[in-house]
């Protein structure tokens, strides 16, 4: 018998519900993480500093103000289903920023999907963030957030 609470049992997990409260006024983003463990990072590192700024993060389409595609351009298969993932992110939510593998091929993304917001190739994490704060500017709770208002990427650089 496991010791462990029911909504930490990995057993119960599909039927855990996810509780991802959010402030009035709170900017979210969705995300969509294919191909492999480095672009799950490049994920993961992409949501931390958006989370850092304030973002919060929907585990849906329909809840996000805009979604990232990670893509992976490896295999022509993986190219296809980076594309459908794009294609379904723009029904459901219409405004998506593309990055990852396939995202060094903006024209070939372009060429299937006019409507995307931004195309960043594998690695850009600032470009990515940029297309973030340009389709969703970030509302920052000083209170909460770890990156206060007044402390931007620039302020940082500049006193490097």
């Amino acid at each position: 018998m496991s010791t462990n609470p029911p909504d930490l049992r990995p057993d119960l997990a599909p039927r855990a519900k996810i509780s991802n409260p959010s402030r009035p006024g709170q900017p979210s983003i969705g995300m969509v993480s294919l191909g492999c463990p480095k672009a799950l990072v490049d994920s993961e590192r992409i949501l931390t500093r958006l989370r850092a700024e304030g973002y919060g993060v929907s585990p849906d389409y329909a809840g996000a103000d805009a979604v990232i595609v990670n893509t992976c351009g490896f295999l022509d298969s993986a190219k296809a289903e980076s594309l459908e993932a794009i294609g379904e992110a723009l029904k459901e939510n219409g405004r998506v920023i593309v990055t990852g593998c396939l995202g060094a091929e903006p024209d070939y993304i372009r060429e299937h999907h006019p409507r995307i917001l931004a195309v960043t190739g594998p690695h850009q994490y600032e470009q990515v963030l940029d297309a973030v704060h340009a389709a969703v500017p970030p509302s920052p709770d000083p209170f909460v957030d770890l990156l206060p208002a007044q402390i931007g990427r620039a302020s940082c650089r500049e006193r490097v």
